[in-house]
């Protein structure tokens, strides 16, 4: 009987700062969940002021992007076991790229976008620069499908997408990260040629992967789902699983994975 293939374990966790939690267990978190592809999201650190604390960290490929207009904001990482065919760190505009949002590595079978979506709480004016990442980052992974590449996004999107996806919809509704155009915008990316993988799978309300830290609303579980993976559609069949990870601890995010088949 032919020996079957283990799955890809994909994984994608916005750490808040990859300093900060290289001191909560970020090793063993590594060493419990054994991911083949992580991305990181808001790292805030650049790729030296982290080498020390992953030392440890063995038999991974590592590529960082961090922001170049501001010292410990925003910033991506992408941790693979086999190393990439290709990296790419530009959306192919300026505005997008010096804020260090972006990694996409093709690994051949896949092309992966690791991504930290912009937040368009703080003013109208990053409301409008998250909007039109959306829409550049939409066109992107359109040519992509077009070309007929298998395509998989990870990272922290910043939208909950439906009612099911916050506690609190109702008191949300005019607040960014879950005003209609957000959630309209990943309608749209969805209807574009993408899957969401984990709510394909898991259709119960209450699953969630931010909280805010200072009303301590993760003991409580009032949260919001706004950390995803989607595929292509032409990859629906290679998945074998999508899940939440509440109980690792560390962030005020929690990781979400994949399960891919080979």
């Amino acid at each position: 009987m032919p020996k079957k293939e283990k799955p890809l374990r994909l994984m994608s966790w916005n750490v808040n700062g990859l300093r900060a939690v290289l001191k909560k267990g970020f090793l063993d978190f590594m060493e419990e969940h054994q991911p083949d592809i992580l991305g990181l999201q808001e790292t805030k650190a650049e790729e030296s002021q982290v080498t020390p604390g992953l030392e440890p960290l063995r038999g991974y490929h590592r590529v960082f992007s961090s922001a170049t207009t501001r010292k410990g904001y925003s910033g991506v990482a992408l941790f693979s076991r086999e190393k990439p065919l290709s990296v790419n760190l530009s959306l192919g505009r300026s505005e997008f790229d010096n804020e260090g949002r972006v990694i996409q590595a093709d690994f051949g079978s896949f092309v992966i976008f690791n991504v930290y979506f912009p937040n368009g709480k703080s003013r109208p004016e990053r409301l409008q620069y998250k909007m039109d990442f959306y829409a550049h980052f939409l066109k992107v992974c359109r040519d992509l499908l077009k070309k007929g590449k298998n395509v998989v996004v990870c990272g922290d999107v910043n939208t909950a997408h439906k009612d099911i996806d916050l506690a609190r919809p109702k008191e949300n509704r005019k607040i960014s990260g879950f005003l209609p155009e957000e959630c309209a915008w990943i309608d749209q990316f969805l209807s574009a040629g993408f899957s969401d993988a984990f709510r394909e799978r898991h259709p119960e309300p209450n699953q969630y992967t931010w909280w805010d830290m200072q009303s301590g609303a993760r003991a409580r579980n009032v949260g919001w789902r706004i950390d995803y993976f989607y595929t292509s559609t032409s990859l629906r069949d290679r998945v074998k699983d999508a899940y939440i990870l509440p109980q690792v601890m560390g962030s005020d995010h929690c990781p979400v994975g994949l399960d891919l088949l080979p």
